[in-house]
């Protein structure tokens, strides 16, 4: 980068105050960064924000921010101001930032300032805290700080506001309904109603008239003019849950519904305006479905303007802790009852076909088999767990297959202490659905120990 002359330094320093003045009067947090991340000024919303640690001006952003001694590009974040630096425009990512509350989701913005010889002399940051989601175990709301759920929410932070059509895809149970209402509450359409409408299991005539609604007389017990959802929704977001679901004859309704903006009632001859923002969700593949002809291409193009993928649990494993403690305090309140250690530890492993919603029934679960005040495994039973073993001598114990925690310590004599150890490792690496830092933290070791272990093992 060319370096400024003397009169653009100084034109420059001039322009700061007027600068810092000018962002003080905006509402949201923000600052003034040169290129080595120091901050040179920040507005009264930035230091009400995330000043509670002292003086900002002079220090570096990663340090009031992130609490790292380098920068974040150097700690395994992205940093939006050297992505800004390198576009020469705006970039924007979202980060956890320190705050009075604790760490919080925050969108920031980054956006590069020129002098008059058009050379990038500062930085302005602007941050939004994510309201709807937390880093935290919460009452209510999306709760995570994983690198799959942080993507996620990036991508919901950039087309809430907007008005574009969004596909959310993910798995049976992964939340997809909490992640609508939140590009609901993030919207402008935020005060005014969020209607879901389940496609699954919806005939085509019962389909049309929940949609579009009906006249007095249009069918056989039709008594009465009922109102629509879409009608209903006026103003606010329709979320069409499981829209692979819907018949292909109504597929072309939904379409002329998208594309024209207008409707009818079942049986009414008058055109009705609509006015909605769509969310549409699914675990079915629509790319299979559209080559199979059993799903409207034009439909699916229609609706698939902002796709967003809801990962599944075993893509977020270092967020089950905080799931499962965010469930446990929504469903006992202010009774005393905690997870255990080694509760936690089993939680991490499970596979989690089920997803959120398994974790949250398991919990609901545990707290009703749980008498005093911890969790501990032998409370997290799924549905078929929990029943009777057989008895012993009967011909299914005979036959029963021996669990893989007891294959895995099968020994005919003594062993030395490192091959129990080696042993165990090779069960247990291949058995764990997360990670290896998942694993790591599950048997109490730091990544580095076991990575190390796992290399003498493996020569």
């Amino acid at each position: 980068m060319a370096q400024p002359t003397p009169i653009a330094e100084e034109s420059d320093r001039d322009s700061l105050p007027e600068l810092l003045s000018f962002l003080d009067g905006q509402p949201g947090p923000h600052i003034i960064l040169d290129a080595n991340y120091r901050i040179l000024g920040a507005n009264h919303a930035y230091r009400r924000e995330f000043g509670q640690a002292g003086p900002v001006v002079g220090r570096h952003c990663y340090e009031v921010s992130h609490r790292f001694t380098v920068p974040c590009d150097q700690a395994g974040e992205t940093c939006p101001l050297r992505l800004s630096q390198r576009a020469g425009e705006a970039r924007r990512v979202l980060h956890l930032h320190h705050t009075p509350r604790g760490e919080e989701h925050v969108d920031v913005e980054t956006t590069p300032i020129r002098n008059r010889q058009g050379q990038i002399r500062y930085f302005v940051e602007s941050m939004q805290v994510v309201d709807q989601a937390s880093s935290r175990p919460a009452a209510e709301g999306l709760v995570g700080r994983s690198a799959a759920f942080t993507r996620m929410l990036g991508r919901i932070v950039r087309v809430a506001p907007t008005e574009a059509s969004t596909l959310l895809l993910g798995e049976t149970g992964t939340g997809k309904e909490l992640v609508a209402r939140m590009i609901h509450e993030a919207s402008g359409r935020a005060t005014r109603p969020f209607v879901t409408v389940d496609c699954s299991g919806l005939t085509e005539t019962l389909f049309e008239s929940e949609l579009f609604g009906y006249e007095k007389g249009a069918f056989t017990g039709a008594q009465h003019r009922k109102t629509g959802l879409v009608e209903a929704a006026s103003g606010g977001t329709i979320f069409l849950d499981e829209i692979g679901d819907v018949p292909l004859p109504m597929q072309v309704k939904l379409l002329r519904l998208l594309e024209s903006g207008t409707y009818r009632r079942v049986g009414g001859i008058e055109t009705l305006r609509a006015d909605f923002r769509l969310v549409c969700a699914t675990h079915r593949n629509l790319d299979d479905m559209v080559r199979n002809e059993l799903f409207r291409r034009d439909l699916f193009h229609r609706i698939d303007v902002f796709p967003i993928h809801i990962p599944a649990l075993r893509e977020r494993i270092d967020d089950i802790p905080l799931l499962a403690e965010s469930f446990l305090r929504r469903i006992v309140g202010e009774r005393d009852l905690r997870l255990s250690a080694p509760a936690m530890a089993v939680l991490r492993q499970r596979p989690w076909p089920g997803n959120v919603r398994e974790l949250r029934n398991l919990i609901e679960r545990a707290t009703i088999l749980a008498d005093g005040v911890e969790i501990t495994p032998e409370h997290l039973v799924s549905g078929t767990e929990d029943n009777p073993a057989p008895a012993k001598g009967s011909d299914a114990a005979a036959d029963a297959p021996a669990p893989a925690a007891d294959l895995a310590f099968r020994i005919d004599a003594p062993v030395p202490l490192r091959t129990l150890e080696q042993r165990y490792l090779e069960w247990v690496a291949a058995s764990f659905p997360g990670d290896r830092r998942a694993l790591a933290a599950t048997l109490g070791l730091s990544a580095r120990t076991l990575f190390r272990k796992l290399a003498g093992r493996a020569r």
